[in-house]
């Protein structure tokens, strides 16, 4: 079967049963935010929340569209002539790569906040994932990676990281 892409299959979806992921670094600065529900409010939804079904709690995990949902959760005129749904394009990918999918929408769009990626970075080494896969997936080069993981502090994610020798002070006779 040919790949099909998830926005062919996008549902409306109470907003109730959708939920903010943990990890996403993307930050919006309130002028934007106000364009945002501007466009919204002007446009209606243009492009679907991308989500992650989980069925044993009947909730839906965004991947990519946060902001669009927080629209409709801080505007009620929004809500009510949506009828409280949201347009919701589902993928099923496991969490590294629902947290590489969040990074490449959002490295396409805007700005990320560093301490949020630097932790991204460390639950992808905790999941076991290379600075190769990183680097791959998130569109990162290997010094990206190496300051990010810098600033988390974890002696951890170097732990494959091959070192040069120090040198040593010569003695005085």
């Amino acid at each position: 079967m040919a790949f099909k892409s998830p926005v062919y299959n996008v549902i409306p979806v109470p907003i109730e049963k959708i939920k903010a992921n943990n990890y996403n670094p993307n930050s919006i600065a309130p002028p934007e935010m106000k364009l945002l529900y501007e466009s919204i409010k002007a446009d209606g939804y243009t492009m679907p929340i991308v989500c992650y079904y989980v069925k044993a709690q009947d909730v839906y995990i965004i991947v990519d569209g946060f902001h669009r949902y927080r629209i409709m959760l801080e505007h009620s005129d929004i809500y009510e002539r949506e009828g409280g749904r949201l347009p919701v394009s589902v993928i099923d990918k496991p969490i590294d790569q629902r947290m590489a999918s969040t990074i490449r929408h959002n490295r396409a769009r805007g700005s990320h906040d560093v301490e949020l990626m630097s932790n991204i970075v460390k639950d992808l080494h905790e999941l076991g994932r290379s600075d190769a896969w990183i680097s791959k997936h998130l569109g990162m080069d290997k010094d990206e990676i190496l300051r990010l993981k810098q600033i988390t502090g974890l002696a951890a994610l170097f732990k494959d990281v091959q070192f040069g020798k120090a040198w040593k002070p010569v003695e005085e006779e």
